[in-house]
């Protein structure tokens, strides 16, 4: 990189020496070049260090400040739905009593059937 930085000024300067362009065109071009180059370089650094940082299991900042947020919210949220009443446990009591006597049958005795079919 050091390299093309020296050969793009000898190349400026000697446009400026001949007579081609003016030392404030120049110096303009120069600074474009430089600014290109340098969020050209940003964007790289950032890119590694967003890969690096991942790769170790971190979050960014922001990601973590809005997941803070969304939990904050479903509390806020958990805590205003009212939970269902239960029923009281007598009914309860009840009603699985009923469905036990009502359930239990009279087994048919197996035997009896083959020895009525002999």
């Amino acid at each position: 990189m050091a390299n093309d930085i020296f050969s793009t000024l000898r190349t400026y300067l000697s446009k400026i020496t001949d007579g081609d362009k003016k030392a404030t065109e120049v110096a303009s071009a120069v600074n474009q070049w430089l600014r290109e180059g340098g969020e050209a370089l940003k964007v790289k650094i950032e890119d590694e260090v967003e890969r690096s940082v991942s790769k170790m299991g971190f979050v960014k900042r922001g990601e973590f400040e809005a997941l803070r947020e969304e939990i904050a919210r479903l509390k806020v949220e958990l805590k205003n739905v009212t939970p269902k009443k239960a029923a009281p446990k007598k009914a309860a009591t009840k009603a699985s009593t009923t469905k036990t006597a009502a359930s239990k049958k009279t087994p048919v005795k197996k035997s009896a059937s083959k020895k009525a079919r002999a």
